[in-house]
């Protein structure tokens, strides 16, 4: 699934191209895109043509368009990628793309005309139209907001570690309260979001915690280690366009990121450990995986 760098790799490369565009058409190929949308595919495409797109907004693995109409941005298109889930800029009149499921013509004031496309394979991903709310901080809504609203489906999710409005000793307390291993800890995103299976074993490698370390074990010097870590990893993986390992998660020119080839700890069982040479080992997690090094990352 993809996780924090790539949606904001997407997130990065729509928003000059749509921010302040207007949505003149919208045609819903598939309605199994709009699982998460309340209403029906005709109502979805009544409802976002015409609308005048105001940002483009980023918290977690969660992306929202807010909507104005007659001045007043009440609504957001909400989108979440889910397992392959695409957004593509093309050009006016540009052939449908393969696993196409919506398209949206806008026409931006600086750029011209545009279509963003909306592909996904699996059909996990989704796109809905849903109104916003107040933030509970009354901080922004996600990276790459100014107002302090958040779409209703999105209030549940934490913010994530790269936002301005994240507060390091709230997560360092939750933390430490938790008698749960602190990888599942990474990945509950009630608590931070954005973080996945990938940037989780990344993240524990390099600040050399077990990922089987519960929460509460941690002191606090070991959290900010680990936070400082994540964030590390996040931005270098932002640098590099995120992780693809099948050209499935690309950014909205069609292009993968390359991180996977900076990975020291993810996918590499059997590998050296970069930092000590042990090799890294593979061990079942719920239904997934993690990966680490036995000698750098003790449990104590």
């Amino acid at each position: 699934m993809p996780e924090l760098p790539e949606v904001e790799v997407v997130r990065r490369g729509l928003e000059p191209a749509v921010a302040g565009a207007q949505v003149t058409a919208t045609t819903v190929h598939d309605d199994r895109a709009l699982t998460r949308h309340p209403g029906t595919a005709a109502q979805f495409e009544q409802s976002l043509t015409g609308r005048r797109i105001d940002a483009a907004v980023r918290r977690g693995k969660f992306l929202w368009f807010p909507l104005s109409a007659d001045g007043q941005s009440a609504r957001a298109l909400v989108g979440h990628l889910g397992m392959s889930g695409q957004m593509l800029l093309r050009e006016p009149g540009a052939p449908l793309v393969r696993h196409e499921r919506v398209r949206l013509d806008i026409q931006h004031p600086a750029h011209g005309e545009l279509v963003v496309v909306f592909a996904d394979q699996r059909t996990f991903g989704s796109l809905a139209i849903d109104a916003l709310v107040p933030t509970e901080d009354a901080a922004p809504g996600g990276y790459g907001a100014s107002a302090p609203f958040v779409p209703a489906q999105v209030a549940h999710i934490a913010r994530d570690p790269l936002d301005p409005a994240f507060d390091d000793r709230v997560f360092a307390r939750a933390v430490q309260r938790r008698d749960s291993a602190i990888k599942r800890v990474l990945l509950d995103q009630s608590l931070v979001s954005g973080i996945g299976n990938i940037y989780a074993d990344e993240a524990l490698w390099a600040a050399r915690i077990h990922p089987e370390t519960t929460g509460r074990a941690l002191p606090t010097r070991a959290v900010n280690r680990l936070l400082g870590a994540v964030r590390a990893v996040l931005g270098k993986a932002l640098v590099e366009g995120g992780t693809s390992f099948d050209a499935q998660y690309v950014n909205v020119n069609g292009q993968a990121g390359y991180f996977a080839h900076s990975l020291s700890a993810y996918g590499r069982t059997g590998q050296p450990c970069p930092r000590c040479g042990r090799p890294i080992v593979r061990v079942a997690f719920t239904n997934r995986s993690s990966h680490y090094c036995p000698r750098c990352q003790r449990r104590r």
